[in-house]
């Protein structure tokens, strides 16, 4: 007992600052790719590059479906007129799909408006993560938040162990043919009204595995996702600062 005591006088404090403070980014992060039509010339090479077919030009200027995205940053290398660059801007998520598309202009995150789920759970939320044959990445950064350094328990954020006690569902992984019974399974389980969160690209989109034959493009199709978290995978600042923007905590 005295050595833990003095194991935790010792560490201190090790809970962040996070959302009342920005969160410590690494030097290589990627966040929100930035587009300038203005300086697009057309050229294409960001769209040919893209291994997830994010890109797209449209009109003058190439389209950015972060839904698709992996952040591998190579469209922003190849664009020499730098119409394309990548941002540390970690507020990616969106409470509606065509909110995911970058085409510039000003960026502001979407604010919630479902306001029966802030009254069910604008207070505390329960989740129930299904990995729908995703890689575990996403999932491992999730788990992240409940360690000390994120301690999501602080805003009344919880994971439970059965579907019958979640608010929500949170979908990692393109939803492999072998998991779609039971991702449907966790849902009809999950007392009713029960929110959808589509955690990572495969999540929304199918990311890389999109149009595979033995996969799902992601849960849209599947069920309706409330919340959509952008990244290959998410950092733990954009998943967490989703759904606290969700809540209307942030």
């Amino acid at each position: 007992m005295w050595n833990s005591l003095k194991a935790r006088l010792f560490q201190k404090y090790r809970t962040g600052k996070f959302p009342h403070k920005p969160p410590v980014l690494p030097e290589r992060f990627a966040g929100r790719p930035e587009v300038a039509p203005e300086k697009c010339s057309q050229c294409g090479k960001c769209v040919e590059i893209c291994p997830a077919g994010a890109v797209t030009l449209t009109g003058k200027s190439p389209v950015i479906d972060t839904g698709k995205c992996i952040f591998c940053s190579k469209c922003a290398e190849v664009c020499a007129v730098k119409a394309v660059t990548i941002s540390k801007e970690y507020r990616l998520a969106a409470m509606s799909r065509e909110k995911l598309t970058v085409s510039g202009g000003f960026y502001i995150p979407e604010r919630p408006t479902d306001r029966k789920f802030l009254k069910f759970c604008g207070q505390s939320l329960k989740i129930r993560q299904v990995s729908a044959g995703g890689c575990a990445a996403c999932e491992l950064d999730f788990n992240v938040l409940n360690t000390l350094a994120w301690d999501m328990g602080r805003f009344g954020i919880q994971v439970v162990a059965s579907p019958r006690h979640a608010d929500c569902i949170l979908v990692t992984g393109p939803v492999s043919e072998n998991m779609l019974q039971a991702l449907k399974k966790s849902y009809e389980a999950a007392p009713k009204p029960v929110w959808v969160i589509a955690c990572g690209a495969c999540a929304i989109s199918g990311g890389i595995y999109q149009d595979s034959p033995v996969c799902h493009n992601g849960v849209e199709d599947i069920l309706k996702p409330d919340l959509y978290v952008p990244g290959c995978p998410p950092h733990p600042a954009t998943l967490l600062e989703g759904i606290l923007r969700l809540m209307d905590k942030k």
